[in-house]
C-alpha cells in the first residue's frame, strides 16, 4: 500500500512544507539540512519515494537510522528500499544530512531538496509521542555542517560536499543530543544577519518565516532558539559594528514577536567577532525591551582557523556549549 507524506504516522522535525505547483501538494519538502522525519511500520520492506525530478547532480545525503541503529549513509534517490527479516514494527528516522549550498533551494522550483513524496509498505503505525522540549537553531554555514569532514575528499569542488559537510556533527546537534532537545535548523551558507547567502537563500530576517520561497513556516514556537551569526558579517566587506548590532536587534524583534515566550540565546561566532560588543549589546536590548535574552560566548573555544571547524572542532565546541548552556539554568 502507498501512503502519501501527509499521512498522519509522518513525523516531521524541521522546516517541512509544501511545494506548490511545481509538484504534488503531497509533497513534504525541505531545504534545510537537520530535517528529518520518522515512521513505523510492519513488513518486509518499505519503500521510500522522493522527488527528485528537478534535482540536480549530485544530489544531497541523507542518514537512515532503522531500528534505533547505527546510521547508514545514502544519495537522496527516488526509491529507497529498506529490507528486513521480520514483520516488525520497524522504527525508521531519515534525517538531511548534507547538500551543496551552491545550488538552488530557495525558489521554485527548487534544485536541491529533501522531498518525500510517500512510503511504500504493507502498514503504517503510529509512532509513540515525542514529548522531548525543542530548539531552534539558526546560523551559517557551520550551523550546516559545512567541511566538517573537509579532509575525507581532498579537492575543494562543490560537487565533494555531500560527502564533506554533515549537520549531526555540528555544535548544535551535539548541543540538542547532549540535553535531550528535539532540534529545528536554520543553518544556511554563506548567509548573514544583512546580506543572502548560497542557494539564492536571503538574510536571516527574510530566512526565518519561510521553510523556502511562498512556503510559510509552520512549526510551534521552541521552547529554546540559538543564534550563532557574525562570521559572515564580519567577513563581508568589513561592514561597521553598528551594522551588525542593528540588524542583530531587527532579528530579535522578529524572533521575540513570533516567539514571545521562547528562550533565546546568543552564542557568539566561533571566530572571535562581535565578542567585545555582543555582551554590551544584550544587556542594551534586554534593559530597552524588558527581555531576557542570553548570552554565551565561545571566545577561545577554537582556534580562529579553520574557520568551518571539523567533525573535531565541533566537538569541542559542543562540549564547551554543553557546559555552558547547563550553567544557564534553563
Amino acid at each position: 500500500m502507498f501512503f502519501t507524506a501527509s499521512n498522519e504516522n509522518i513525523r516531521y522535525t524541521g522546516r517541512f512544507g509544501r511545494t506548490t505547483a511545481w509538484t504534488p501538494n503531497d509533497n513534504m519538502t525541505a531545504v534545510a539540512p537537520g530535517s528529518y522525519f520518522e515512521f513505523s511500520f510492519k513488513g518486509l520492506t518499505a519503500v521510500m519515494q522522493f522527488d527528485v525530478d528537478l534535482s540536480y547532480d549530485p544530489h544531497g545525503h541523507v542518514y537512515i537510522e532503522v531500528d534505533n541503529g547505527v546510521r547508514i549513509e545514502a544519495t537522496i534517490e527516488k526509491y529507497i528500499r529498506i529490507s528486513s527479516k521480520d514483520e516488525g514494527p520497524h522504527y525508521v528516522k531519515v534525517i538531511y544530512k548534507s547538500t551543496v549550498e551552491q545550488m538552488n533551494r530557495w525558489f521554485q522550483p527548487l534544485n536541491n531538496k529533501l522531498a518525500l513524496q510517500g512510503i511504500e509498505c504493507d502498514e503504517l503505525i503510529p509512532l509513540a509521542p515525542d514529548d522531548r522540549k525543542t530548539i531552534e537553531i539558526i546560523g551559517d554555514s557551520i550551523t550546516e555542517g559545512v567541511l566538517t569532514d573537509s579532509e575525507k575528499v581532498h579537492t575543494a569542488d562543490q560537487k565533494n560536499r555531500p560527502w564533506q559537510d554533515d549537520v549531526t556533527a555540528t555544535y548544535g546537534w551535539l548541543l540538542a543530543e547532549a540535553v535531550n532537545l528535539r532540534p529545528y535548523f536554520m543553518g544556511f551558507g554563506a548567509t548573514s544577519l544583512h546580506h543572502g547567502g548560497c542557494g539564492c537563500v536571503p538574510k536571516a530576517s527574510e530566512q526565518y518565516p519561510m521553510n523556502f520561497f511562498e512556503c510559510p513556516r509552520t512549526f510551534p514556537s521552541c521552547d529554546y532558539i540559538l543564534i550563532n551569526h557574525g562570521a559572515n558579517d564580519r567577513a563581508s566587506g568589513n561592514r561597521p559594528r553598528a551594522d551588525y548590532l542593528d540588524n542583530y536587534g531587527e532579528f530579535l524583534k522578529l524572533l521575540r514577536e513570533k516567539n514571545p515566550d521562547s528562550t533565546i540565546v546568543i552564542l557568539s561566532p566561533f571566530c572571535g567577532a562581535m565578542d567585545e560588543v555582543l555582551p554590551d549589546f544584550v544587556k542594551q536590548w534586554n534593559s530597552e525591551n524588558n527581555d531576557d535574552v542570553k548570552y554565551i560566548s565561545s571566545h577561545g573555544w577554537v582556534p580562529l582557523n579553520p574557520l568551518h571547524p571539523t567533525r573535531e572542532g565541533h566537538a569541542i565546541i559542543g562540549s564547551h556549549l554543553v557546559e555552558e548552556w547547563k550553567k544557564l539554568g534553563i
